[in-house]
């Protein structure tokens, strides 16, 4: 098994199956394109349970994923796909960059969830593009792009209620998606707490890596607070 990728939460491993992958899920912590950084013990755990049950809950409604199986506290096996660089993201509440961008207040419920495409490429920030942009890079072609937005709404519709029955708002998330030597399209990387914007219904408590972003709170405590709402195993 030799080392394929090293990213920010999580690194990449080959097997001997050359269609199927390890991921070791990490402690480390980063914000602002990596610019801030810290190493939380338990994170990678917490993040590898609770993607593993946020795909087994996305494949159980008929989305497609690459997961294939947790095999340990911090390692899963999933098909090896090239992930396709953009970042998907859903919003559903105003928050973050969507705020400062359009001067909206941050809470304000959308009438229609939005999803927006952000160029993944650290150099540049990420930065949103438009679909002339993506055309422009020849990231995706138009029938692909048309694609990950249906995904990413049937993702939504998904997730959404499951965070609402156990009294949290899913406010925004990112996805990444990735295609198979096949050339089939399958959510990949991660749904976590890193990734997605969670707030308490009632109290507006962040459940979120927004706590460490904004210095508001531990994350850890955080994250294994998330963790307890969910039944404790991700359930």
């Amino acid at each position: 098994m030799q080392p394929l990728y090293e990213g920010k939460a999580k690194r990449l491993y080959t097997t001997q199956d050359q269609d199927v992958l390890r991921i070791v899920y990490k402690d480390e912590a980063t914000a602002f394109n990596g610019e801030k950084k810290a190493e939380f013990a338990g994170k990678g755990e917490l993040n590898n349970r609770l993607t593993s049950h946020f795909f087994e809950v996305l494949a159980a409604a008929g989305i497609p994923t690459h997961f294939i199986e947790r095999t340990s506290e911090r390692e899963q096996l999933v098909r090896r796909v090239t992930i396709i660089p953009l970042e998907v993201v859903v919003r559903n509440v105003v928050a973050g960059s969507l705020s400062k961008r359009l001067g909206i207040e941050e809470g304000t419920v959308l009438e229609t969830p939005i999803v927006e495409f952000y160029y993944k490429d650290d150099s540049l920030g990420d930065p949103l593009v438009t679909p002339a942009h993506i055309n422009l890079l020849k990231i995706a072609t138009t029938e692909e792009l048309s694609l990950l937005e249906q995904e990413a709404h049937r993702v939504n519709d998904v997730l959404r209620p499951y965070f609402d029955n156990k009294g949290i708002t899913l406010v925004d998330f990112k996805l990444e998606y990735g295609k198979t030597p096949a050339g089939e399209v399958l959510l990949a990387d991660e749904i976590s707490p890193d990734t997605c914007r969670l707030w308490d219904k009632e109290t507006g408590e962040h459940l979120d890596k927004d706590v460490f972003r904004r210095n508001i709170g531990s994350l850890i405590d955080t994250y294994q607070t998330l963790f307890n709402r969910l039944g404790g195993n991700g359930q």
